[in-house]
């Protein structure tokens, strides 16, 4: 295991190491990230994407263009740059932007829900924007409302587990007991980071989760505990092999997203290899 894992992550790594060119690179005809990273795409059994926080310290535009580099499609969008509030026709014109650069928005959020009215902008904001999904954190006083309105508007809600800070959700189980016997379009978008810091094994959790698991946040942590900081996938505390594991067997059928909060003002590198272990994995499971 030690040799191979050695392997995936010496791969990412070359594969990381492409990233400090240019953002232009293609248009300078250097290698594009996605040659190396998507050879393999029709092959691997999960679709991957990225989580628009990893991208909190750029604009939509840049955004774009290292998913291009990267040679992921699939977008969880952030308010970050695309703001709740933001009008139909701005929405509009976000979304036929990215949509040119060839990015799937497939859901928004995280968005917190403190408030009823925070809800229901939440529920015309995912509407806007043509998304059947949210990821989202709503507090325990307007799940009630929120359930409501994925009734009204036929939009799924993911619930985000955020660690052992979190008084809401710490954990999968803490959303799981929430809304177990809610509607079942209300469920889980389960963030491995902070599960595995709040002492989940994250694998279990997608077994024992898997009918109302809809999206998942994919990163490692340096240790399994509260005190566990963001790292390249491969080089944390998560078993990785075992998470592709239990999430074939399940069926899961959603994104994974992967969420990158090391070096976030130049965070390429880090994506990069985290993306190529995460694909070697994959592809070793085949």
């Amino acid at each position: 295991m030690s040799s191979r894992r050695s392997f995936l992550q010496n791969t990412a790594l070359g594969i990381a190491g492409s990233v400090t060119l240019p953002l232009l690179g293609k248009a300078a005809g250097l290698p594009s990230i996605d040659d190396n990273l998507n050879s393999a795409q029709d092959a691997e059994p999960l679709p991957v994407g990225v989580a628009g926080y990893t991208f909190a310290k750029f604009d939509l535009d840049k955004s774009i263009a290292m998913m291009k580099r990267l040679g992921v499609s699939n977008l969880s969008l952030k308010e970050i740059h695309l703001p709740l509030n933001a009008s139909q026709e701005a929405v509009n014109t976000a979304m036929a932007k990215l949509r040119e650069g060839g990015i799937n928005v497939y859901t928004v959020g995280v968005i917190y829900m403190k408030t009823k009215e925070a809800v229901d902008q939440a529920f015309a904001y995912a509407k806007k924007c043509g998304v059947n999904m949210i990821i989202g954190a709503p507090s325990y006083d307007v799940l009630d409302h929120a359930e409501e309105k994925v009734k009204e508007y036929d939009i799924r809600l993911a619930i985000h587990n955020h660690g052992p800070e979190d008084a809401l959700y710490p954990g999968p189980k803490d959303v799981y007991d929430r809304i177990k016997d809610r509607d079942a379009r209300i469920g889980l978008c389960i963030d491995i980071g902070h599960a595995t810091r709040a002492g989940v094994a994250v694998d279990k959790a997608v077994k024992e989760y898997k009918k109302r698991l809809f999206d998942l946040h994919i990163k490692d942590v340096s240790v399994a505990a509260k005190e566990g900081k963001a790292i390249e996938i491969g080089r944390g505390a998560i078993n990785f092999p075992a998470l592709v594991k239990a999430l074939k067997k399940t069926g899961y059928k959603g994104v994974c997203s992967i969420e990158f909060e090391k070096d976030m003002t130049d965070p390429m590198p880090g994506i990069a290899e985290s993306i190529g272990y995460f694909k070697g994995v994959m592809k070793a499971a085949l």
